[in-house]
């Protein structure tokens, strides 16, 4: 008979519920929730419990919110106002085999997971979950185009910067709603690419004589990308929607200063798309679950 694989989830947000629920479908994995105290459903199987119960060498995996931990290692609790905060010494109580997933990392997290022997799956940074994730990325990107703008996405002259997972997907379903889109970039794979699409290419560096007379604007470049030059010959109406990372890759001071609307739209499928985006955490941590603690199939 196949082992129990012991899992404690630590904080997390909406898109949380979705993947607990998923995961505990298992016959074979007993769940644990911490930071859930103000959770008004309750999973069949799965137990609420406070950090001190947690009995740390029996955990085969733990998953933290999607921010990880803060530099003081404080965690995110959505459902709870308990601080929960996890030292190093809380990460060295752990088993050498425990599992811990988190969205992203920091140096903190990354410093704390290394002493303690752990191995650690920043799942954001997977391709898998990235491209899953570029779905809900977009059609939120759609929402808050049309909610911000008081003209029609189709026709509209739309540039967007990187063609990388989520830029690609960004491009082409503006593209398939009628936007006259343009594509900036570095790489020439990319320029080969909006070739194949039907899209226009162009350097990035050239930023300035493309964005004078866009529409929208959206970034998926985790640089600074979008600065002054480029701001500067910006329309009135327009709008820029930064989809990168922190710190983003716009100068919102300049754009606030030139009077342009300038979003930093991050975590848009936990916004947009809980369910869906917290199945996706749940496909993927139960596939490396399973690669993970071969013949403990759950």
């Amino acid at each position: 008979m196949d082992k129990t694989i012991n899992i404690a989830v630590l904080g997390g947000d909406a898109r949380y519920l979705e993947m607990i629920k998923n995961l505990s479908k298992s016959s074979i994995t007993e769940i644990q929730l911490v930071g859930f105290d103000q959770l008004n459903q309750g999973f069949t199987g799965v137990k609420q419990v406070n950090l001190d119960d947690l009995k740390l060498e029996t955990l085969d995996a733990i998953i933290l919110p999607i921010p990880g931990t803060n530099n003081e290692g404080v965690i995110e609790t959505v459902f709870s106002n308990r601080k929960i905060q996890l030292t190093e010494g809380w990460f060295k109580q752990l088993s050498t085999n425990c599992l811990v997933f988190s969205g992203i990392t920091n140096s903190y997290l990354s410093n704390c997971v290394n002493e303690a022997g752990l191995k650690l799956f920043p799942l954001m940074n997977r391709n898998d979950v990235a491209i899953y994730n570029s779905i809900p990325t977009v059609e939120g990107t759609i929402m808050i185009a049309i909610q911000n703008t008081d003209f029609t996405i189709h026709s509209a002259k739309v540039v967007v910067l990187g063609l990388g997972r989520v830029g690609l997907s960004t491009a082409s379903k503006f593209s398939a709603l009628g936007a006259k889109v343009s594509v900036g970039s570095k790489k020439k794979e990319d320029f080969a690419r909006s070739k194949e699409m039907g899209l226009e290419a162009f350097h990035i560096d050239k930023l300035s004589s493309y964005s004078f007379d866009c529409d929208i604007l959206i970034n998926t470049v985790p640089a600074l990308v979008v600065t002054d030059e480029s701001i500067k010959p910006m329309k009135s109406h327009a709008l820029i929607i930064d989809l990168a990372s922190n710190p983003g890759g716009v100068d919102f001071a300049y754009a606030k200063k030139r009077g342009i609307k300038a979003l930093h739209s991050l975590g848009l499928p936990g916004i947009v798309a809980p369910k869906t985006a917290g199945e996706i955490l749940g496909i993927v941590i139960e596939q490396i679950l399973n690669e993970e603690f071969q013949g403990r199939s759950i």
